[in-house]
């Protein structure tokens, strides 16, 4: 399987890492859209949100605990949006789960 994203996981490809455990990693997107622009991703590959099965309640808590954990960092405590973005009409780019943690700037609605 070629994936940008366990790549950068497995540290093959290089990337401004912000935050990791042992399922999760997060790093700075290449293109911000905002002043905080980061993208947290499981180490485990999955395509996308369909892919979360009930066995995975571990892996999602650790997702929302790495959410927090990375926004307090990053001094978000005046609002901060997160996204995920679900097959191709969905605007999916990379073929494997990732949140966009958004923050540091007020954000409009709706997005897009």
């Amino acid at each position: 399987m070629n994936c940008l994203f366990c790549d950068i996981a497995t540290k093959k490809i290089p990337a401004e890492i912000v935050y990791e455990s042992e399922l999760i990693l997060a790093f700075k997107d290449i293109a911000p859209k905002a002043p905080s622009h980061l993208l947290i991703i499981p180490k485990k590959h999955m395509d996308n949100v369909l892919d979360f099965t009930p066995n995975d309640g571990t892996l999602l808590t650790a997702l929302m605990m790495a959410i927090k954990c990375i926004a307090e960092k990053e001094s978000l405590s005046a609002g901060f949006r997160i996204v995920t973005n679900t097959g191709k009409d969905g605007g999916q780019t990379v073929k494997h789960i990732h949140f966009h943690l958004l923050g540091g700037r007020p954000l409009k609605w709706p997005p897009g």
